[in-house]
């Protein structure tokens, strides 16, 4: 979806600041300190008193140093709790609650649901939209795209690892990437092969070329930031430009123009930085859950759109 993931990228860059206050109390530290001694090996990966983890705490490798700072964090926040101050923030993130080993249920939630409603949508698009289409290769492209970031969106929430966390900033930002690209292919639908080809090379290239730099691990979050909400914002301008150009010819394309409102409007839960309600549903979470009926409005909007084509086409054949 155009506009979906340079806010996951916003949200992830605030998320992963180096400190805040809970880790840095000297509460927090000490119970770590603590803990660390009292349970754990010395790299902190095993336990010294043969402690008897849960299945779903195993399979979801949550080591004797995680465990540490889980408890740990707790015991922080209900001591902050105690003397009335505000709940604290843990190396860049709110406390939540973990489920099942999972470290924010609610986001690994709504993660599942855009990954569903993905498939759903797609499976929709293939029920009422002809295979000889155009642009019918070029949104399944776009599905398993999108479906592909929301698997990994789906485990980094689900535990935070730097592999996973590669993995999520990369596939996000190749769900800024493909929404550009399909915007492009589908408004230069009539252009010259040749000018679609380099399009796609450079695309592959630029997504390749991006991907190995943030796998060094040494890259600028900002910049990193800028450059998803540089492409997002270009993408959204270009749809929504298209939309008014077209409104007459296509009425339809109020759908994509709604589309690109909403998910500038749904951005504002980003802005809202407060402790998650329960401690299980942040706004990120939210902000998660909002764009799942989004998916739905904008595959509405391009199924009519590819039924619009398929009419161009074969009246351009008959005449």
């Amino acid at each position: 979806m155009v506009l979906v993931t340079h806010i996951l990228l916003f949200s992830i860059f605030i998320q992963f600041s180096s400190q805040s206050v809970g880790d840095r109390s000297p509460f927090y530290q000490k119970c770590l300190e603590k803990c660390s001694i009292e349970n754990c090996t010395e790299d902190g990966s095993l336990f010294i008193n043969n402690k008897q983890q849960s299945i779903i705490l195993q399979m979801t490798r949550w080591s004797c140093s995680d465990e540490c700072r889980y408890d740990c964090m707790w015991q922080t926040v209900f001591a902050f709790n105690k003397r009335k101050w505000k709940v604290p923030q843990f190396h860049g993130k709110w406390p939540f609650i973990r489920m099942l080993g999972l470290q924010e249920p609610a986001s690994v939630v709504f993660s599942l649901l855009n990954l569903y409603m993905h498939l759903k949508m797609i499976m929709k698009f293939r029920f009422k939209v002809h295979s000889d289409t155009p642009t019918y290769l070029l949104w399944h492209i776009f599905c398993i795209v999108s479906v592909n970031a929301w698997f990994w969106s789906t485990i980094f929430h689900a535990r935070d690892f730097p592999f996973t966390e590669l993995m999520d900033y990369s596939c996000a930002f190749s769900l800024v990437l493909i929404s550009c690209y399909c915007m492009c292919m589908r408004i230069l639908r009539n252009a010259p092969q040749i000018l679609l080809m380099i399009l796609t090379i450079m695309f592959m290239g630029f997504f390749f070329n991006h991907t190995v730099y943030l796998s060094t691990g040494q890259f600028s979050y900002s910049y990193n930031m800028e450059l998803n909400i540089a492409i997002g914002g270009l993408t959204a301008f270009c749809w929504f430009a298209w939309c008014v150009w077209n409104r007459k010819r296509q009425p339809y394309t109020w759908k994509c123009a709604l589309f690109v409102t909403l998910a500038a409007v749904s951005t504002l839960l980003e802005l809202i930085d407060q402790p998650p309600l329960f401690f299980i549903y942040d706004f990120h979470s939210l902000w998660h859950l909002s764009t799942v009926p989004l998916t739905m409005l904008f595959y509405n909007f391009i199924i009519d759109d590819c039924k619009y084509l398929r009419k161009e086409q074969m009246h351009d054949k008959t005449a």
